[in-house]
């Protein structure tokens, strides 16, 4: 990486000079190069602590951005005493892992690139073009130690991920008032304090208040309570879905069991008929983009209409695929499931719903329309199948 290499190379030659040497260091793990420099005391008390030790000694390759003693000793006064309490494990892995990101990135690898995802599973601002190049709020002093497992780029500040859950998160931002309200009254606040991840495509305030008078205060009504829950999960997904990737993917599969669809302009990220006018807010278990308008999910397919789909859809992938048309049939097969995923099936379990999205996903991966349309079609007769066993049981 071209990031003032002279700099660099000077800042790293000090701190080698002061530590082991570059060729010891390189036959030593992580754990075991930090033990050695003698000024990562407070780093490697803390990763002993919180059980990372292991971690960092491992066969995983790893990138640590490493806080100095130095670095520690900026936190305010007994946070650092509080953090290797035993009561306070958990919250001490979930910094120390924010400070390591999966392989071993270099210095020149990680130029130009906006973020990095760490083992935490939140995200790293990264700004290593300047003068003094960044890692969220810390600057590196010194890059590219070499070691057998992986590779330490040395910070002059500690890092420190967002600590709250997605609620928490929510209440505390004052735009999201009706949508903690509406969470409460479904009882939707357990499941999103839970572990997760969890992201959530949250509705302003303003958002609401854009639905026809009187809806709000009709979806609190407890015999509203399952519509309410329905419109709910169609703003989460699960998993930590960063902007980037959603626009990527196109599509996000809601714990509703439906598709909402993910879009870019000029005016930026949307989804379905919402703009995103905030992304990617941190959260301890997940990620929040705020969204100008609430997504109402439409009316969803019966068991019998799915059915009926997916028999036409062999009907007509069929004759495609024996002339030879393979390409066609697969069109015609994975748009029937895209309609499914994207409608939703009345009363579909969480089997049918997954059914669905690892059938896409799986077609999604062969480049090869025989494979596809196989792939495609394999998923089809295992969901009508099922189908039609729950229109048996009812």
């Amino acid at each position: 990486m071209k990031i003032q290499r002279l700099t660099a190379c000077l800042v790293s030659l000090i701190w080698l000079l002061t530590s082991a040497s570059q060729s010891v260091a390189q036959q030593q793990s992580i754990a075991q190069t930090a033990i050695a420099a003698g000024n990562f005391n407070t780093l490697v008390a803390a990763a002993k602590t919180a059980g990372l030790v292991g971690t960092l000694s491992g066969g995983q390759e790893l990138t640590v951005f490493a806080p100095t003693d130095d670095a520690f000793a900026k936190l305010p006064p007994g946070t650092v005493e509080s953090l290797l309490l035993p009561e306070n494990k958990d919250k001490l892995a979930a910094i120390l892992t924010y400070h390591v990101v999966p392989g071993r990135v270099t210095a020149a690898d990680a130029y130009g690139l906006p973020s990095a995802e760490t083992l935490n599973g939140q995200r790293l601002d990264l700004n290593l073009r300047g003068d003094f190049p960044k890692i969220n709020n810390a600057t590196l002093t010194a890059t590219d130690i070499q070691c057998t497992n992986g590779v330490i780029h040395v910070i002059d500040e500690v890092l420190i991920p967002a600590d709250k859950s997605i609620p928490v998160t929510a209440s505390e931002a004052g735009i999201f008032n009706t949508l903690v309200a509406a969470v409460g009254a479904a009882d939707l606040g357990g499941v999103l304090s839970g572990k997760g991840p969890f992201t959530v495509f949250a509705p302003t305030d303003d958002a609401f208040a854009k639905l026809p008078a009187g809806t709000v205060e009709s979806l609190l009504e407890p015999s509203n309570k399952q519509k309410l829950i329905n419109i709910l999960k169609y703003h989460v997904v699960s998993g930590r879905v960063y902007g980037d990737q959603a626009v990527k993917a196109r599509s996000a599969h809601t714990l509703l069991g439906r598709s909402v669809k993910i879009g870019f302009s000029a005016n930026g990220i949307s989804v379905n008929d919402a703009n995103v006018i905030s992304k990617n807010i941190e959260t301890s278990n997940g990620v929040v983009h705020a969204i100008d308008t609430v997504l109402i999910p439409g009316s969803s397919l019966s068991p019998a209409e799915a059915v009926s789909m997916l028999t036409s859809a062999i009907h007509q992938g069929v004759p495609a695929f024996n002339s030879g048309d393979h390409s066609g049939c697969c069109a015609i097969y994975q748009s029937t499931m895209q309609t499914l995923m994207d409608s939703g099936i009345d009363g579909a379990d969480s089997y049918a719903t997954s059914m669905i999205s690892s059938t896409l996903a799986q077609a999604g991966q062969s480049m090869d329309d025989t494979n596809r349309a196989w792939a495609l079609r394999a998923g089809i007769d295992n969901l009508k199948s099922h189908l039609s066993g729950m229109q048996m049981r009812q």
